[in-house]
């Protein structure tokens, strides 16, 4: 059953429930769901960490969707400071969350969508999948989904399961170094990627996700194709 929507910022304190280990630098920290809390799929919110005297503050994509009993939030570790202290936490420890915030939602009146994601900026669009497949939206979406190798693939078995569940799903994955028996995709998302996978491209909007310098690229690529802003989302989390 689908929570309600009615965004109220909420600043609150949650014990981490669980721990997944999603690849091998990757993973996700789950909690229980605040009575008062809603959001929608697409959102992030802001993760204050403090061990001793150390209080470290960042923005990440809720993972999760809000179809589902508990929030979630996919951090990639990168050994630097907050990963680090990320990385310490274990289950019963306490962070504070402060959430909502975003507009990378999903417009139910859009019934065909892209997604251009790289590496962990798969996060906000496997809550817009998962979102989309509980509740059996007739939204269609392509998803096309770069990484450096098979292993990096985050929430790789899930989007296959979603591909099953839901039939408005396809998901794509772009390899930069597959392994030998790799049949689909190499190197980068690119214009021969789009337009074979995205045949009515022009007909969509885009929602893009990853590191700065894929985002770029991948708006670059969409203009180059005639894409016009307008049919363009994208977080930027700038200013916060």
């Amino acid at each position: 059953m689908t929570k309600s929507v009615l965004l109220i910022f909420l600043l609150f304190e949650a014990l981490v429930d669980d721990i997944i280990q999603r690849t091998h630098n990757v993973k996700s920290y789950r909690f229980s769901y605040p009575s008062s809390f809603s959001y929608e799929a697409g959102q992030f919110l802001f993760i204050t960490l403090e061990k001793g005297k150390e209080k470290l503050k960042k923005p990440f994509t809720i993972s999760s969707s809000p179809t589902e009993e508990f929030i979630e939030f996919t951090k990639k570790l990168t050994g630097h400071q907050f990963s680090n202290m990320l990385d310490s936490f274990q289950v019963g420890d306490c962070m504070k969350i402060d959430a909502p915030y975003g507009k990378l939602v999903l417009d139910k009146q859009q019934k065909k969508i892209g997604m251009l994601s790289g590496g962990i900026g798969i996060t906000p669009l496997r809550s817009i999948c998962r979102y989309a497949t509980d509740l059996h939206l007739e939204t269609n979406i392509i998803l096309l989904y770069g990484n450096e190798t098979y292993e990096d693939i985050v929430f790789r078995q899930e989007l296959k399961q979603m591909e099953k569940e839901n039939e408005n799903l396809k998901v794509v994955h772009v390899l930069n170094k597959p392994p030998s028996n790799w049949d689909g995709y190499t190197g980068y998302i690119n214009a021969e990627v789009i337009q074979k996978e995205i045949p009515d491209y022009k007909k969509r909007v885009f929602y893009t996700c990853g590191p700065p310098g894929m985002v770029k690229a991948m708006m670059k690529l969409l203009h180059d194709l005639d894409v016009q802003n307008k049919q363009m989302k994208i977080e930027n989390f700038a200013g916060y």
